[in-house]
């Protein structure tokens, strides 16, 4: 059966006499109007998704300024990476068999172009319930491109620097990347970051189904 949309002659149905304003009017497709909560749904998902982004880019910022005052000469690798990603919290997981993860914001040229996701799993004797910041420098255009392509990993082996006054003289790029980790607070905390796995999308992007 077909859905009808020509133009519909209105009646009273006591009286069988057209109504007083006379003519007709166009019927409103039916699929129209039904698309109607599918789009006003997908206009709300934006405005949050947006907010979100408003909330982490402020978080990682407040971050990027904590690290800077425990570590002023950090401020050379903020300058001269092609870009950095920066993790405000990263949450552990349990006694045993557990894990880590964060979302975090990706910066180039000291602005914010997309948003991270971490995970990493872990065996073995970890304190649940501790958090701490981390921030990734890339070292050049291709560190940054694989980070960007959302399916990025960190070896098994990989080290990062306990932030401190003083740990940037040292720190140097391994694979591309140098990763540096505090506690929410920005005193010195050494994290365990083999294994880290993290996915990527730019800012503003629709998450995925």
């Amino acid at each position: 059966m077909g859905t009808e949309t020509g133009p519909v002659s209105f009646r009273d149905d006591r009286t069988h006499r057209p109504p007083p304003w006379g003519g007709t009017v166009p019927r409103v497709p039916a699929m129209r109007t039904a698309r109607l909560p599918l789009l006003l749904a997908a206009l709300l998902a934006t405005v949050s998704l947006a907010a979100d982004d408003a909330e982490l880019i402020k978080d990682a910022q407040a971050t990027i300024a904590t690290f800077k005052k425990t570590e002023p000469k950090l401020d050379k690798f903020f300058k001269s990476a092609a870009g950095y990603a920066v993790f405000p919290t990263i949450a552990k997981g349990a006694v045993g068999v557990g894990g880590a993860g964060g979302d975090g914001v990706v910066f180039v040229g000291g602005k914010p172009v997309g948003r991270s996701s971490m995970g990493q799993a872990t065996i073995g004797f970890q304190l649940g319930g501790q958090t701490f910041s981390e921030v990734i420098f890339f070292e050049n255009a291709s560190a940054l491109s694989d980070f960007q392509k959302g399916n990025f990993a960190l070896a098994a082996q990989a080290s990062a620097v306990a932030l401190s006054a003083g740990a940037a003289a040292t720190a140097k790029y391994q694979n591309g990347v140098a990763i540096f980790t505090a506690t929410k607070g920005g005193l010195m905390y050494e994290a365990a970051v083999g294994g880290q796995k993290f996915g990527y999308k730019p800012l503003g992007a629709a998450p995925a189904k």
